[in-house]
């Protein structure tokens, strides 16, 4: 029996209004950077109509992603709640284009926004197989000094032993596909945002907590399943990971004159959770130049494309599943995006030169057997 297992940062699936742009221009919108706003409660009113003006667009992009990966299971990041959860896969998902995903788990996290992980499955997988929830088990709380992953590198950014390791969570949610055990661990990690610190860029000052981050969830693994017999368990890791092995440099003035070049990557959080076999990036199995599933930009000097969405299967299922090479999901991209040649899609309807769009980030899907 197969099962389609995807997964999907939906960016901002909220069901309330953020009004911390007024003291904080980080977190205000550009459109409202073009206006004078002589008080908060002006600036409150035109921040919720400018949320309601977009959000309409967006979550109907939004939704025909999801549909398009033909999800018997998505893995989502950046959810409010399970209130906000509802209303999308009803208002959009069910009633736009009747993809019905009945069962839906979520919990807070340790997200200062609010935005957690979460995960939307169906009653049973396109071969009628039945998917059956059996637990679910946060590890927010989890602290460096808990698990003794606390370094001189984290203290440096001013984290202390008792601070908790994820920036959302781990969220461990164990089922049955017809009967037989998977378990899947949904995360979201540490931002590369921030200033530059020490001379380092905004990724390599904040890798020391990715690095906890992805030690906690190999440790958790671990103590579930035993070191020596987690890798014959089946298992698989899924979520905005925010960080890469390789990126796609972007050099050249416009679409007929960009240039692709793949760079190597000497360190990343991955590697703490890909080494010696432990498991396997599936998005690996396609070529180089096609493994991307974000454009980052901050203008002509810094665009590249990257993986940071992933679903890392354990050694036992990668090798049951040897030829499953996964999807990506790239029609609800904006037009702004750069494609390397031969990897061009048929745009969604209506999405726009940035926005709207379905999100910065493209769906993955894979395939799976399960045996």
């Amino acid at each position: 029996m197969s099962l389609r297992l995807a997964t999907f940062n939906v960016e901002n699936l909220m069901n309330r209004f953020d009004f911390s742009g007024f003291r904080n221009q980080l977190n205000q919108d550009r459109t409202l950077a073009l206006f004078e706003i002589k008080s908060e409660a002006e600036y409150r009113a035109l921040e919720q109509a400018r949320a309601i003006a977009h959000s309409d667009d967006t979550r109907q992009l939004t939704a025909l992603a999801i549909a398009a990966t033909r999800a018997d299971i998505i893995c989502m990041q950046e959810v409010d709640n399970i209130e906000a959860l509802k209303a999308f896969e009803y208002g959009y998902l069910f009633k736009m284009v009747g993809q019905g995903y009945r069962q839906k788990y979520t919990t807070s996290g340790n997200d200062s926004r609010g935005i957690d992980v979460a995960l939307m499955m169906r009653d049973e997988t396109a071969h009628g197989q039945p998917i059956e929830f059996v637990r679910m088990t946060s590890h927010a709380h989890l602290t460096y000094g808990e698990l003794g992953l606390h370094t001189p590198e984290l203290a440096a950014l001013g984290q202390e032993p008792h601070e908790r390791i994820f920036r959302r969570d781990c969220l461990e949610i164990d089922l049955k596909i017809g009967g037989k055990p998977l378990t899947l661990y949904l995360v979201h990690f540490k931002s590369m945002g921030g200033a530059p610190r020490n001379g380092m860029d905004g990724r390599q000052a904040t890798m020391p907590i990715r690095f906890a981050e992805a030690r906690a969830v190999r440790h958790i693994i671990e103590q579930r399943f035993g070191r020596d017999r987690a890798t014959d368990k089946r298992w698989a890791i899924c979520g905005d990971m925010n960080d890469y092995r390789q990126r796609v440099v972007i050099e050249g003035d416009g679409p007929t004159d960009y240039r692709f070049e793949v760079r190597d990557e000497a360190v990343s959080c991955l590697d703490a959770l890909l080494h010696d076999g432990f498991c396997e990036n599936v998005v690996e199995r396609r070529p180089e130049m096609d493994r991307w599933t974000l454009y980052h930009t901050r203008g002509p000097q810094e665009r590249h494309l990257c993986q940071l969405d992933y679903i890392l299967l354990s050694r036992s299922l990668a090798e049951e599943n040897a030829g499953a090479v996964p999807d990506i999901i790239r029609n609800g991209q904006p037009y702004r995006t750069p494609f390397p040649s031969g990897q061009e899609v048929s745009h969604f309807p209506r999405v726009g030169w940035d926005r709207p769009k379905a999100s910065d980030h493209c769906p993955v899907a894979v395939t799976l057997d399960i045996v």
